[in-house]
């Protein structure tokens, strides 16, 4: 009986390690992810060696749409990555004009994501949606300042307890669809998904006075979990609640 609880535990042990170790997939990247695997057959049977090109680049795009739980601080005063990458920006930026949060520069950080990056967008603090405002442009290098001016972007501006937030979601050089959850004077947690975007691009945030930078350019941000800025440097982290 010990021998069979021993085994019966130990299988269990390890579904448990392999379950936890799958990570679940966004329902964004379903339709492309059936799409490459559809072409991968295709093509293998047309010509043997595309098969298996087609399935990497099958795996990759299940691996791009991926969409890990996250623990996020538990803090007001926090401001939270909205993306994976890399911190390619800190500093004094004018908001776009249609965020309708004045022409005055606003401390303005930016996360650039690449192709390997997770691309689920998570909210960078708690509050209502005020506003969201799409605008087609082009679809230059995310890396340059001048994105954020000429490419295409959608807006989500979060009243929050210490003000107006932006939060802005830039196409890139290969993305080519922003996708919004959201809708305005609808509620959002700190890091509660509420965008994503195809590809490859960037996340820039916009704070109001009073929001101190504690990241770096070239740093490694983790959306819903890297602490971007804060508005009070007294309380540490709590990490809490997972989403």
């Amino acid at each position: 009986m010990q021998r069979q609880n021993a085994r019966s535990f130990t299988r269990m042990s390890v579904y448990d390690s392999i379950r936890k170790s799958i990570v679940p997939i966004h329902k964004e990247g379903y339709p492309f992810i059936a799409i490459f695997l559809v072409a991968t057959l295709v093509l293998g049977w047309l010509f043997e060696p595309l098969f298996w090109i087609g399935l990497i680049l099958t795996l990759w795009c299940a691996y791009f749409f991926r969409d890990p739980e996250r623990v996020t601080p538990q803090d007001a005063d926090f401001v939270i990555s909205p993306a994976d990458g890399r911190i390619s920006s800190v500093g004094q930026a004018v908001p776009p004009a249609e965020l309708g949060l004045g022409d005055e520069p606003m401390l303005r950080i930016c996360v650039f994501m690449n192709v390997f990056n997770c691309h689920v967008n998570r909210a960078p603090m708690s509050g209502n949606i005020r506003s969201i405002h799409y605008r087609p442009g082009k679809f230059i290098n995310a890396e340059l300042d001048k994105a954020s001016e000429d490419n295409e972007r959608n807006g989500v501006v979060i009243e929050t307890a210490h003000g107006a937030i932006g939060v802005v979601q830039i196409a890139g050089l290969i993305a080519r669809r922003i996708v919004c959850f959201v809708s305005p004077n609808e509620p959002l947690d700190a890091g509660e998904r509420f965008g994503l975007i195809r590809f490859g691009s960037r996340l820039d945030v916009y704070l109001p006075e009073g929001a101190t930078p504690h990241v770096s350019m070239g740093q490694t941000a983790v959306a819903g979990e890297t602490v971007l800025a804060a508005f009070n440097d007294t309380k540490p982290a709590v990490f809490g609640r997972r989403s």
